[in-house]
């Protein structure tokens, strides 16, 4: 028998209502199991091999997308349902664009239709509070394409309880350039003083302008000193802030105060993670990979630190399932619990 052959039988006898209700129930108790523990908040997938998928099962290389996105909405339903709180997804690199224009417009073409999927089960990201972010450089994502991403993000804005990052299109690279200029810019611009009608310069002008346009009329007892020290000019300025346009000009001989910019040494690995895309998520736990391969491919490299536990799999993309889940989940409980142990004695 055929693999695929072997395949099928097995979602069948998966579908049928009987083994339905036994995989639902025994899904169910492994999850609840699973969250007496301690659970990742941030997981990054980098969902490889659905074109080796579908060429291994001699199907089409659209097919092998479409049930790599069933596979993903799988994974979130299990990542969701067992406490994770953010979920970050590889959904097309900037080096995509290299590639030849009609694989590129094929791929553009396929993002529309996962993004329009995404909207469609909106349910699931509802019942878990999961908003959706695009990330990464708008600039380059084509007209036709903003529009499914704006409707993707405007249908979750409403969820708070979760995240779900989608990386398009996206390099670390990229975004830590990003970071970086902004960072720079940051550090570079002066911060503007308050622009407030009472400052000192137009108090003063103000004065000047009252003065000019009575000195002309002003008679001698409407120029003579108040016995109190108070004149209608001084009572005047709390008035109004509108200044005459033929008032003199305002000749200052205070002397400009220099400009104060942030200290640069006071920039730190916080001071950049702030410009980041993921600057409000929680840090990277775990980074998943599948299709065997055992490289990051430049995704969240400045994300992943000295906890990131990161898991490089053999399955494909689309077969990545509960079962593939579980003891990468459970490897990274014991990691946690050994890592808490060891602590103390630091």
């Amino acid at each position: 028998m055929s693999d695929l052959y072997l395949s099928h039988l097995r979602n069948w006898i998966l579908k049928s209502p009987p083994g339905e209700w036994v995989v639902k129930n025994a899904r169910e108790l492994l999850i609840g199991t699973l969250k007496q523990g301690p659970i990742p908040q941030h997981v990054a997938f980098e969902m490889d091999g659905n074109r080796r998928f579908a060429k291994n099962h001699k199907i089409e290389t659209i097919e092998g997308h479409h049930l790599g996105f069933e596979a993903l909405a799988r994974v979130l339903e299990i990542c969701y349902k067992c406490g994770v709180k953010v979920v970050t997804v590889y959904a097309f690199s900037i080096e995509n664009f290299n590639r030849p224009r009609h694989e590129v417009s094929g791929l553009m073409a396929m993002a529309k239709v996962k993004l329009e999927q995404l909207v469609q089960h909106g349910e699931l990201l509802d019942r878990y509070g999961a908003g959706i972010r695009v990330l990464g450089e708008r600039d380059l994502i084509p007209d036709d394409v903003l529009p499914y991403v704006d409707r993707a993000i405007e249908m979750t804005k409403h969820n708070k309880d979760a995240v779900l990052n989608i990386c398009f299109p996206y390099t670390s690279r990229a975004e830590m350039t990003s970071a970086i200029k902004a960072t720079v810019d940051e550090y570079t611009t002066s911060p503007r003083p308050p622009n407030t009608p009472f400052s000192q310069s137009r108090i003063t002008q103000k004065i000047r302008s009252n003065r000019s346009k009575t000195s002309g009329s002003a008679s001698p007892r409407d120029s003579s000193p108040d016995p109190n020290g108070k004149s209608d000019v001084d009572d005047s300025m709390s008035s109004t802030t509108a200044l005459d346009p033929e008032s003199p000009p305002l000749s200052s001989t205070t002397p400009l105060k220099p400009a104060k910019f942030k200290n640069p040494e006071s920039i730190t690995a916080e001071t950049i993670n702030s410009h980041t895309y993921t600057a409000e998520c929680p840090p990277l736990d775990m980074f998943i990979r599948t299709s065997g391969v055992t490289r990051l491919s430049d995704f969240m490299l400045w994300q992943c630190h000295e906890n990131t536990q990161i898991f490089f799999l053999k399955c494909l993309w689309p077969e990545f399932d509960l079962w593939h889940f579980v003891p990468i989940l459970l490897e990274w409980q014991w990691r946690q619990k050994k890592l808490l142990e060891e602590t103390p004695r630091k």
